[in-house]
């Protein structure tokens, strides 16, 4: 009985020894991350600054009168669109008025008025009323305002940094708040800069028949550099450090294995990034999701891939 024990014993530990050694021999799974992964890309690439820039009439006319007298008519009104040339004013002077009446009664067939007409100097907008019907005036006194059409446009506020990026006959597009697109020009940039904020104010003409208010601001692009067909990566699949010196992406090596690959990053748009090694093909996939903190080498699976 007790040789009996002693072998059933020793059957017992020989079993276990072996359930040891077979989970021991037994690999270990890993887990397996999921991604999605991209390719590399050829397309334009832009670096720009956006700026305000706000609308503006630089020169302004003034409708005066031309003799001491009553304001007879007004044929504009404020904020009205007016014609160089156009009759503003009709004035009549008291004498004229007194010798008018007397020719009249004299000759009625006469029909003398001593009416003096005054015109807009320039064409634009009627900016400031300052007279109405029957006022009395003196010569030389301001009647109007007309701001001066030819010298509307956009004025930009453009930081001294940005100035080379900036000079004359530069074209650019302007953006309303409406969505229109302007296509407009530098005219003219001020010799001067702001002490305080360092900005040197630049004129931007644009190209548009449309009546654009004064004071509207709109939105102009500075490009700082751009590239026609540049290999490049959505700004997702780019990883570095806390400092951001280093810069690197994960590439698959295989259908489960992504590898660190250090990268050298040039041109950098809102959502794109330029790659300027190492040299990409089209058919290398690049984690673009779930590849933060990622090590070295990690086990992954894909779930979708973004062309």
């Amino acid at each position: 009985m007790q040789k009996f024990y002693l072998f059933f014993l020793i059957v017992l530990v020989s079993c276990r020894h072996k359930e040891i050694a077979a989970s021991e021999e037994a690999p270990v799974s890993q887990a397996q991350t999921p991604v999605t992964v991209t390719t590399i890309a050829f397309v334009p690439l832009v670096e720009f600054e956006e700026l305000n820039a706000t609308s503006a009439f630089l020169q302004t006319n003034f409708i005066k009168a031309s003799a001491n007298g009553y304001i007879h008519s007004v044929n504009i009104s404020l904020g009205q669109p007016v014609n160089k040339g156009k009759i503003a004013f009709t004035l009549q002077t008291k004498e004229a008025k007194a010798l008018g009446n007397t020719i009249n009664q004299l000759d009625p067939s006469f029909h003398f008025t001593g009416l003096i007409q005054i015109h807009a100097t320039a064409s634009g907008f009627i900016q400031e009323l300052n007279h109405h019907e029957g006022d009395y005036v003196q010569e030389g006194e301001q009647l109007a305002v007309v701001t001066d059409s030819k010298s509307f446009g956009f004025i930009l506020n453009l930081p001294y940094e940005l100035r080379r990026f900036v000079s004359t006959h530069t074209s650019m597009q302007v953006d309303l708040p409406d969505g229109t697109h302007l296509e407009g020009e530098v005219a003219a940039i001020m010799p001067n800069v702001d002490s305080v904020s360092q900005t040197q104010g630049v004129l931007i003409k644009v190209n548009t028949s449309a009546s654009i208010p004064r004071n509207l601001v709109a939105r102009v692009k500075i490009i700082k550099s751009e590239r026609r067909n540049s290999a490049s990566l959505p700004k997702q699949a780019i990883l570095t450090d806390e400092a951001q010196s280093n810069f690197w992406v994960m590439k698959m090596i295989d259908s489960v294995t992504a590898v660190k690959v250090a990268i050298i990053k040039g041109l950098e748009t809102a959502n794109r990034m330029e790659i300027l090694r190492p040299q990409f093909s089209p058919s290398d996939k690049i984690i673009i999701s779930g590849n933060y903190g990622l090590p070295d080498t990690a086990k992954v699976k894909i779930v979708k891939s973004e062309e």
